[in-house]
């Protein structure tokens, strides 16, 4: 839909960055006003608002849309949704709609990354390199073992922990996974179902995967690292609040052996002085950054196809659950 008088469009609010080809897009369907999340402007906007299209920082609570009576759709740029009170939209009338296949493919593509950065050290030369540096450098940068050598496990084996438990079968790794949701054969890949106990006893990687639900605030905490092989390797590329990092910190502490590879946090992002993994030895932190590829970016940013498909009274494709 487009409309030579502008002014008869519906009113849509970015509070964070889309890509120029969805802004673009998004700019020609309706009245676009761009404004930052921490913006004054925004209350302004918000009462005139009937679209608002968000990622990771912005917080569409109560409070938020009790500033907003004319707005009928949230639109998640990404897939997680711990952001957005899903039931207090509901409640209003306002429809959520997010994307949650847009980041797949890069996500599984960094979680095998941080392991072999984990697993591979190594340098890249920017000058000569000679005599005895050069064979210290080849005697030293030896990694300990295959990756293909490692017991893998996945806590939960959705769309993302499923592909990265093909890929590491595909490395020849023996993976193990435990979900809440009965998987079916077929759907395995040629990984093994198995208890959640007997995933914390056998993983030398644990990479974790569970999406956000009330239950799995805090899922590993103290009790469940203390479960864990005194060397296992954690990866956590799915929610930040899935994880205590104070329990986290005194683990590490207590298992040398042991490494910690993270690209979400709780508290919520960024990270401040305070936060218990900052500095320590065996924790490598990322920024949230295992979607940060141009292709997972783009695709995030068409969530404005299903804000203007409610706007106009259409089914949308990817409706947020709940």
């Amino acid at each position: 839909m487009t409309n030579d008088d502008h002014t008869t469009l519906p009113l849509v609010v970015q509070t964070e960055t889309l890509e120029r080809a969805a802004q673009e897009w998004l700019r020609e369907r309706a009245r676009l006003e761009v404004c930052p999340y921490d913006d004054s402007r925004l209350l302004d906007l918000l009462p005139h608002a009937e679209g608002l299209v968000v990622r990771t920082y912005t917080r569409v609570n109560e409070a938020m849309l009790a500033l907003a009576p004319n707005l009928k759709v949230v639109g998640r740029a990404g897939v997680a949704l711990e952001n957005i009170d899903i039931a207090a939209c509901r409640a209003r009338g306002v429809e959520v709609v997010h994307t949650p296949a847009a980041n797949t493919q890069a996500v599984v593509e960094f979680v095998l990354c941080l392991l072999f950065d984990a697993l591979r050290p190594r340098v890249f030369l920017d000058g000569p390199l000679e005599g005895e540096a050069w064979h210290a450098a080849r005697r030293d940068l030896q990694g300990e073992c295959h990756l293909a050598d490692l017991d893998v496990g996945i806590l939960g084996f959705g769309r993302i922990g499923s592909r990265v438990g093909r890929a590491l079968t595909a490395l020849g790794c023996r993976v193990r996974f435990h979900d809440v949701v009965d998987i079916p054969p077929e759907a395995r890949h040629g990984c093994e179902l198995v208890s959640l106990e007997e995933l914390q006893r056998t993983s030398q990687v644990l990479s974790i995967h569970i999406d956000w639900r009330e239950g799995n605030h805090h899922f590993v905490n103290a009790e469940f690292l203390d479960a864990l092989r005194a060397d296992c390797i954690v990866v956590n590329t799915s929610r930040g609040l899935a994880l205590d990092p104070q329990a986290m910190a005194r683990w590490l502490a207590a298992n040398p052996k042991a490494r910690a590879l993270l690209d979400v946090h709780d508290p919520h992002e960024p990270l401040d002085p305070a936060y218990p993994l900052l500095g320590g030895p065996y924790a490598h932190l990322a920024p949230h950054i295992a979607a940060a590829t141009a292709p997972a970016r783009l695709n995030m940013s068409w969530v404005v196809q299903d804000v203007i498909a409610v706007l106009e009274g259409r089914e949308p494709k990817y409706r947020a659950p709940g």
